[in-house]
């Protein structure tokens, strides 16, 4: 009995780091380091990609949170002026997924106007965090 509530209060303590950790780290920008070709994520963009950013999310049918995603993106878009949105399904695009290194959906990655990636996003971002991330591509195509 001592030893099954050991486990019991381990396991809880194990489960509360991980929620802890994920809750950290869910939405945070990070900066991609310098590329020298544009992403394989650019080739999918129709229409061109943003004078300034692209924000390509990588979104499956059923996940909650790519919605919420989606819909904050958009907004951002439409507020930036030279910032495009573009929703890729995961599931359609396998290759592109492994390609650019996609593990969990929502992920946003962030082109630059020469569709460079400059920054990705994992998880439901914060809007913060994508303003800026517009922001520092608008910096440097100047």
């Amino acid at each position: 009995m001592t030893t099954g509530l050991i486990v019991l209060v381990a396991a809880l303590v194990l489960a509360a780091a991980i929620g802890v950790s994920r809750r950290v780290r869910d939405g945070r920008l990070r900066v991609a380091p310098e590329a020298d070709r544009a992403s394989p994520a650019a080739e999918l963009v129709e229409g061109g990609l943003g004078e300034r950013a692209t924000l390509v999310q990588f979104s499956t049918a059923f996940c909650a949170p790519c919605r919420a995603t989606r819909q904050l993106l958009t907004l951002v878009a439409g507020q930036s002026p030279g910032v495009r949105h573009v929703e890729i399904d995961a599931e359609s695009h396998l290759e592109l997924v492994r390609s650019v290194g996609i593990a969990r959906t929502p992920t946003t990655l962030v082109l630059d106007a020469a569709g460079h990636e400059t920054s990705r996003i994992t998880g439901l971002p914060r809007r913060d965090a994508v303003e800026a991330a517009t922001r520092a591509g608008e910096s440097s195509a100047s």
